[in-house]
Order: structure tokens, then sequence, then C-alpha cells
């Protein structure tokens, strides 16, 4: 079992590696981040979960750094806060959790990260298009399915697979290789 699980995730990190699109969609979510930072955007990222705890730990990396010594990035976890997630998940509904904070802090040059493995989830996908209306630019992180956070999304990352412990893993590869790009570009270019 050890085994066939290890397999599992070297053979769905080779396909990655070697599909194109996938690697052209990572550059090109790097590129959408480092134009809204040199323009004064802030990131901002969400999941639920597994990836609520992908969202915060990009936003550290972000905002602390990832391996080299630099000022920060913008960057904010939209999972961190539970007196807000609490007030709006009773007042409004939980699939507003991450509307209202996007209609409250974001703005047109901003970047909203979504992620979700499914693609599926209404508090992500409402929250992607509410991104959208108000001018951010959203990324989507999701697994091989088709969804509705595809429709959404500017730039889609589309891990190949349907095993949501393989895409999580996949994703958290592909988010340290967005936050290395995003820091070297930004930072020793």
């Amino acid at each position: 079992m050890i085994k066939e699980y290890i397999n599992e995730s070297i053979k769905t990190k080779k396909i990655i590696a070697e599909d194109d699109s996938i690697i052209f969609s990572i550059e090109a979510a790097s590129n959408i981040i480092i134009n809204s930072v040199k323009n004064g955007g802030t990131v901002y990222i969400a999941g639920n979960g597994g990836s609520a705890a992908d969202a915060q730990h990009m936003a550290g990396e972000f905002v602390a750094k990832f391996a080299i010594e630099r000022a920060g990035i913008p960057a904010i976890a939209l999972t961190t806060d539970s007196s807000i997630l609490t007030a709006v998940s009773n007042d409004l509904g939980y699939e507003n959790i991450f509307v209202r904070q996007i209609e409250t802090l974001g703005k047109k040059g901003d970047v909203f990260i979504a992620i979700s493995t499914s693609g599926t989830s209404p508090n992500i996908v409402n929250a992607a298009l509410s991104a959208k209306k108000r001018g951010l630019m959203v990324i989507g992180l999701t697994g091989e399915k088709s969804s509705q956070l595809d429709n959404v999304s500017d730039c889609k990352i589309k891990v190949p697979s349907d095993k949501v412990p393989i895409i999580q893993e996949c994703h958290i590869m592909i988010e340290h290789i967005i936050c290395s790009m995003v820091e070297k570009k930004l930072f020793l270019q």
C-alpha cells in the first residue's frame, strides 16, 4: 500500500512535469501575481479543509519569505479570521464566507487564488465570481474533472488526478513553484 501510494503520487507529478499546458498555466499564474504586486495589488487565497491550510501556507510564504531574504509580498489567506468566518457564516451563509471578504477587501488589479480539489465548492466558486465582478484576476487550482471554477478562472491549473490527497499534494508543490517564481522575478531580476 505504501509503495502504491508513493508511485501514484510520483506518476501524477511526472504527468504534470511533462504536460506543457500545465507548465504554461503555472507560469501564467506566476506572471499574473507578479504583475499585480508590481502595480500595488494584493493576493487573496482561499480553500476549504486541507486547501484552507494551503491558503494559509501560501500566504505565509509570500508575506515572510520562500527561499530568499526580501521584502514581504502582500497576501492574505481568507481562511484565518475566525470572527469574520463565523459572523459571515451565521449572518450571510457559509457559501458567502469568502465573498464578503472579497467584496470588502478586494480591488481591481488584485488576485484571488481559489483552491478546490473538486472545483465545485460553493463558497470558493461564489468568491471567484465575486472577484471577477470586482476586477480581480482569478487563479483556480483544481483536480482533473471539469468544474464551475474552471469557467470562472482567468488561469486554471488542473492536477491530472481524481484522488483528493494526490491533488492536494500536487497543489502544494505547484503553490511552492509559484512562490519561488514570484519571489525570484520580483526580487532577483
